[in-house]
């Protein structure tokens, strides 16, 4: 199974989108403190719809935290500053797909703690910013998906 990790998520709907997206592909999702609203937010609900209580997700009390929980998984962040492009990446089950906050994405701090082979991107044309996070997540999950065969789907 994946894990999808949102560091700081900042949009409830966003959020929400990717709840939806762990329990339709069996990902579990990783929410790392703090959040910039409550799990109860109505607009994450509407998103959610009524997955919520499908997914499986974990609330981390800050990065260290989740460090801790990450063990010897591997990780996978994703962010505009990598050259390497995601479908490079070979995906295997218990990998950790970690996406930063829509306002500022991935601290460099962070970054720079992981190699270049562990930081990838999506591409985009030429002076685009970014994409919507919760867009990312969805690309990201589902290539890493199809490469183990689409385990578990009908």
């Amino acid at each position: 199974m994946l894990h999808i990790a949102l560091y700081e998520p900042e949009i409830p709907p966003n959020t929400g989108n990717a709840m939806r997206l762990a329990a339709n592909t069996g990902a579990q999702l990783h929410l790392i403190a703090p959040l910039g609203f409550v799990l109860e937010d109505k607009l994450l609900r509407r998103a959610g719809l009524d997955y919520r209580d499908q997914a499986t997700v974990h609330v981390h009390d800050g990065w260290p935290a989740f460090s801790a929980w990450l063990g010897e998984r591997r990780l996978w962040a994703l962010t505009t500053r990598a050259r390497r492009c995601y479908s490079a990446a070979q995906f295997a089950a218990e990998d950790v797909l970690l996406f930063g906050p829509e306002s500022r994405g991935l601290p460099a701090a962070l970054l720079d703690s992981l190699s270049d082979e562990q930081k990838l991107r999506l591409p985009m044309v030429p002076d685009s910013r970014s994409l919507n996070l919760s867009n990312s997540v969805a690309v990201v999950v589902y290539e890493a998906w199809r490469q183990m065969g689409f385990t578990g789907a009908v």
